[in-house]
């Protein structure tokens, strides 16, 4: 089961400060966290990301899991153990469970509270790909096909729909008529040809046609039953 764990606004600690960790950290990055990476070492990604101001480097070497977790104040909502010494994150994890925090182990997602997916991104489109922890490398290879599959089609097509959906919402209480119209302006094969070519203003002035006529005919159907 995949779950979309809301990390705005919390606070991460990521011990390790490698390449493994700049990929891990920009996950994190991009939901708004706030986020402490120690490290006796830095990558150049997570150097980049704190330039940014998208993090803080706290420059020193972890040797004890319970001395460092101890030294945390405040305590994490979550601590990623991203260093290339097994036996320390496993420390790491023991001890920051124990501390009452979330824990992703990067070696171990048997012992960690929620797993990384690798995620797919175009766009808005957020498209999440595990393999339970089996083959990392092969999450990547499915990310990146999914990633060509998604067109700019798609991409106008979800414009289009949250616009048509926000309309709606405003018009109708009734969310299974809402939904019916929304499936039938998705299936329509003249908006669809315009979306295929780019033009986003016809394709809505067609959509907007399908939604004010089934309005009408929900409308009638409601005065009829009375």
């Amino acid at each position: 089961m995949l779950v979309d764990l809301n990390f705005n606004g919390k606070y991460v600690v990521v011990v390790g400060g490698g390449s493994e960790s700049y990929r891990k950290t920009r996950s994190f990055v991009e939901v708004g966290a706030k986020i402490l990476v120690v490290s006796k070492n830095f990558s150049r990604g997570i150097e980049k990301l704190h330039t940014m101001g998208k993090l803080e480097m706290l420059q020193a070497e972890v040797k004890d899991g319970l001395a460092f977790v101890k030294s945390l104040n405040p305590k994490p909502d979550l601590l990623v153990a991203v260093t290339n010494d097994h036996k320390l994150n496993a420390q790491l994890v023991k001890h920051a469970k124990s501390a009452g925090c979330m824990v992703y182990a990067v070696d171990n997602p048997s012992v960690s509270d929620f797993m990384l997916p690798a995620l797919a991104k175009v766009g808005e489109v957020r498209i999440a790909v595990s393999t339970g922890g089996k083959s990392p490398a092969m999450a990547r290879v499915l990310r990146q096909r999914i990633e060509k599959m998604i067109t700019e089609e798609d991409l106008l097509q979800i414009k289009l729909q949250n616009y048509l959906r926000a309309n709606l919402k405003q018009r109708i209480s009734d969310q299974k008529i809402r939904r019916q119209i929304l499936y039938k302006t998705l299936k329509n094969d003249e908006v669809k040809r315009f979306l295929k070519d780019g033009k986003f203003d016809g394709a809505l002035e067609v959509a907007m046609k399908i939604l004010e006529s089934s309005l009408t005919n929900v409308a009638v159907n409601q005065l009829q039953e009375v």
